[in-house]
């Protein structure tokens, strides 16, 4: 028998902020978290915009000879999963006598892989690389260090998706739990901010030029859009059983509906119609909803030209002439790649608890293809139960994940 899956803590450490109230707010508010980084124009980047992203300091938390393990991204993953399981009122003493999975999203380590092989290369010595550098250098850091760190038992994995790792990370927990395979886990994205992990993406264009304009430099689904804009972070989603967590009293927030996926099989990183349309159906068929109960879509859309112009005709082919609410809190955000899955699961989550669908900022003007679509440009006070959330990546990786609430 098939067990319902919940969500019972979350936890982000985001550019619009480092706690669920300050993400709310500023997303209420429309406020931008990109700025011009003066560091990324000296070094020779195209585009020097960027999500403002603090690093944090785990110095109170994690001792020194632990944190050598742990590059950037994982940093982030630890603070967003501590508040998460905290949120969900699961501690240590709860984890040490239960079994307690964690899959998590991501798809590189530039910054620390960098570093290591620099030292290699200057001193001709592979010891320069230092004791940590294989910990901090795998893809697989972050579900390492966070499940030795929470001394978590359950399963342990990374999903390694492209844009779609935080989403799909989600879905492959939903699946374990609703199968009763795992009763409880840890699951969510990670990105590294840093410039080295995003400089072969400015090296091919891909991000926007508009300098003069921070703010309004990330502009999904508008006809001027030049570009996406890189961010990061780390966003944690606490996944459970319903008999679960009403078994250990947990805060039930809301339920995960379906997951829905598939592959383009085409072009490495042009997108098409027909994948991303088919993980939109699948997740609808899949979950047994019928479209006219969802009442927000949160889009991929990342700000690019090909990119929102194929998302927009998929949400058009399947959901018609019912006119869903959409945006992309990617105008808000930039693009925060392995991570944006589980974080967008995050802000949409905080929106339909709170009565409200934060503005796509910057959308000024349509084109010929996201005119077919509801696009909200300003926050709107609104009441919905459903929502579904898209996230896309580069080899057509396409996951959907539609959330009820509670």
């Amino acid at each position: 028998m098939e067990k319902r899956v919940v969500i019972t803590g979350m936890g982000i450490w985001s550019c619009l902020g480092k706690t669920l109230e300050e993400v709310r707010d500023s997303l209420y508010t429309g406020k931008s978290g990109i700025i011009f980084s003066p560091e990324r124009k000296e070094a020779g980047f195209r585009s020097a915009l960027c999500a403002n992203v603090e690093l944090p300091d785990l110095k109170p938390y994690v001792s020194r000879n632990l944190r050598q393990f742990m590059p950037e991204e994982a940093q982030y993953a630890y603070m967003a999963t501590r508040a998460a399981l905290e949120h969900a009122k699961l501690d240590q003493e709860y984890i040490d006598s239960h079994e307690v999975g964690i899959i998590y999203g991501n798809d590189s380590v530039a910054e620390a892989t960098m570093h290591a092989l620099d030292k290699f290369r200057e001193f001709h010595d592979t010891a320069a690389c230092g004791s940590g550098a294989i910990f901090q250098s795998m893809n697989s850091t972050v579900t390492m260090n966070l499940a030795c760190l929470f001394k978590l038992r359950g399963i342990n994995l990374t999903a390694s998706a492209a844009c779609a790792s935080g989403s799909q990370a989600v879905g492959l927990a939903y699946l374990l739990v609703r199968s009763g395979m795992q009763d409880c886990v840890v699951c969510g994205g990670a990105q590294e901010a840093n410039l080295y992990g995003v400089a072969s993406f400015d090296g091919i264009q891909s991000f926007s030029v508009r300098e003069n304009e921070p703010t309004k430099a990330s502009r999904p689904f508008d006809r001027d859009r030049d570009g996406l804009v890189p961010g990061g972070g780390a966003a944690t989603v606490i996944v459970e059983s319903y008999e679960h967590a009403v078994k250990r009293g947990a805060p039930i927030l809301a339920e995960i509906i379906s997951w829905g996926f598939s592959g383009n099989g085409d072009h490495i990183s042009t997108p098409n119609v027909e994948g991303p349309a088919r993980s939109l159906e699948l997740c609808l068929q899949n979950g047994g909803v019928d479209l006219r109960q969802i009442g927000y879509i949160n889009a991929h859309a990342t700000s690019t030209r090909i990119g929102d112009s194929r998302e927009a005709q998929a949400i058009a082919r399947i959901f018609g002439d019912y006119k869903v609410p959409v945006t992309s809190t990617k105008s808000q955000t930039g693009h925060e790649m392995w991570m944006a899955g589980a974080s967008e699961l995050i802000y949409s989550t905080l929106m339909m608890k709170n009565d409200f669908i934060a503005g796509n900022i910057n959308f000024e003007n349509p084109d010929e293809d996201s005119a077919c679509l509801n696009i909200l440009p300003e926050t709107r006070e609104a009441h919905f139960d459903m929502f579904l959330s898209n996230s896309f990546g580069f080899g057509g990786t396409n996951s959907t994940l539609i959330i009820k609430n509670l």
